[in-house]
């Protein structure tokens, strides 16, 4: 599973964001230890005003354990997981809060460690947690069998569209998905060689070229949120530079805002406002069924968690009625038929918990299963509505290009480019391969640089990019 973490304080702020059910279907405190409160948000103040008695800021580590998306993990795996970090950050023993997550049929856990040591009133060191976390995260992959992303095995190969917070954020204000902005700018960055392809090849995909405030390449969405090109591209300045030219003769992002609000939006404002229509209701009555559905399962486990609690409770009374009173218990006591019932009763308990957790395990897992297929219909149907908006831009852009009195293209630069792709390579000697071997010697590497980036966007769209599971990074 993928493990990310990060030292933070805000107690209550975390506190209230890990009970939140606005977002995710069903919230699960797990474990509290090593505290007086047994609440959530109680805790963490605890954890906090314990801090209070150092100078260490960032009093807390807090851990989001993301398993693959199609495996059901028992929460026993988690909780090895949760021994394997502790123990490489030297956090055995420390107070902790465990909460789980359940959102888009998708099971995830959080965990958050007080750092302070009581005895010693120092805060345990966190020095170079995210290797010692990536460790345990790949021994995770290979004690459990699971397929390892490239990216864990090789930083350089991670999925090119994922995403963080900040990012996912900008992207809910938009209603976009925050992997499809960052794949749609990488598309237009690796079909074109100039900023004025790059800038046509944005406007296709609904982003306007601009110079940011602080004098950077940054694309302003139809919305008018504003994305960083380097960010979503993950290129350097200068490498920014050497292709696009310097940002100051760009349009500011003011500019460019006030050029979408008078001459874009007017003319497709109307089919944009009927295709989000469109997607909102066909969302609204799949998020319906989700929300019932989310009531039904709630109700399903507090049900299994009533029964379970009243089966456990009848054979307690059961084990309890085993050992004799008077004379004669204290006769069993001397014979040692008590120690022989007492250690009977507790593998007798052991047997029941975990009865009782796979039980409850099992019955997550159908849950899981049956919000996954509907989890398939909302993602068919975002997709859907996002090509047909991404289809309208594609269009405005060819009538501005129309418009200024140029010749509007039949296919959109990436499918040329997949065209010229599947055509026969070019004979040596042929001419024009001369003429670029000659005048262009980087021409190959810049068009290598591009195939190998498409590449990695086409094996990437099988899955979807990393969102911000580590949603508690606020």
């Amino acid at each position: 599973m993928i493990l990310k973490g990060s030292q933070r304080s805000g107690a209550k702020q975390l506190g209230l964001h890990l009970l939140k059910t606005e977002e995710n279907e069903h919230v699960e405190l797990h474990d509290i230890r090593g505290f007086m409160s047994d609440d959530v948000v109680g805790a963490l103040r605890e954890a906090e005003a314990i801090a209070k008695g150092t100078k260490c800021r960032q009093f807390m580590f807090s851990v989001s354990l993301n398993p693959p998306e199609n495996e059901r993990v028992h929460v026993r795996t988690f909780e090895k997981a949760l021994e394997a970090i502790e123990e490489k950050n030297g956090l055995t023993g420390q107070p902790r809060v465990v909460v789980f997550h359940e959102k888009e049929g998708r099971r995830h856990c959080h965990a958050v460690w007080s750092r302070i040591d009581p005895e010693t009133m120092t805060a345990k060191p966190m020095s170079f947690y995210k290797n010692k976390l990536r460790e345990v995260s790949r021994q995770l992959y290979l004690e459990n069998g699971w397929q390892m992303p490239r990216g864990l095995i090789d930083p350089k190969d991670r999925d090119p569209r994922n995403f963080s917070l900040d990012e996912w954020q900008q992207a809910k204000r938009i209603g976009r998905h925050a992997g499809e902005l960052k794949e749609l700018i990488q598309e237009a960055w690796a079909t074109s060689d100039s900023a004025r392809t790059f800038a046509h090849a944005l406007e296709e995909r609904g982003f306007y070229f601009a110079c940011g405030d602080r004098r950077g390449h940054v694309a302003v969405t139809f919305e008018g949120e504003v994305i960083s090109i380097s960010r979503a591209t993950g290129k350097k300045a200068k490498e920014l530079h050497a292709r696009l030219g310097k940002p100051d003769a760009l349009n500011s992002v003011e500019e460019t805002r006030k050029r979408i609000a008078e001459e874009i939006l007017p003319r497709i404002k109307s089919h944009v406002d009927e295709a989000r229509a469109s997607a909102r209701a066909e969302l609204d009555q799949l998020n319906a069924r989700r929300m019932e559905m989310a009531k039904a399962h709630a109700l399903e486990r507090a049900k299994l968690d009533a029964g379970q609690k009243a089966r456990f409770e009848a054979e307690a009374r059961t084990r309890a009625d085993r050992f004799r009173k008077g004379m004669i218990g204290l006769w069993d006591r001397l014979t040692g038929m008590r120690a022989q019932l007492e250690k009977q009763n507790q593998l007798e308990v052991m047997w029941a918990l975990r009865r009782d957790q796979d039980q409850r395990q099992m019955t997550i897992n159908a849950q899981l299963r049956e919000r996954g297929d509907l989890q398939q219909e909302i993602n068919a149907a975002r997709t859907k509505h996002a090509q047909a908006l991404r289809a309208l831009h594609h269009d405005a852009a060819y009538y501005r290009l129309m418009r200024r009195g140029e010749e509007p293209k039949v296919k959109t630069a990436f499918e040329r480019l997949v065209t010229m792709r599947e055509q026969p390579a070019l004979d040596s000697k042929h001419p024009r391969l001369d003429r670029v071997k000659e005048n262009k010697p980087d021409a190959a590497k810049k068009h290598v640089s591009s195939d190998e980036h498409l590449k990695r966007l086409r094996e990437h769209q099988q899955t979807p990019p990393r969102g911000p599971e580590l949603d508690h990074d606020l």
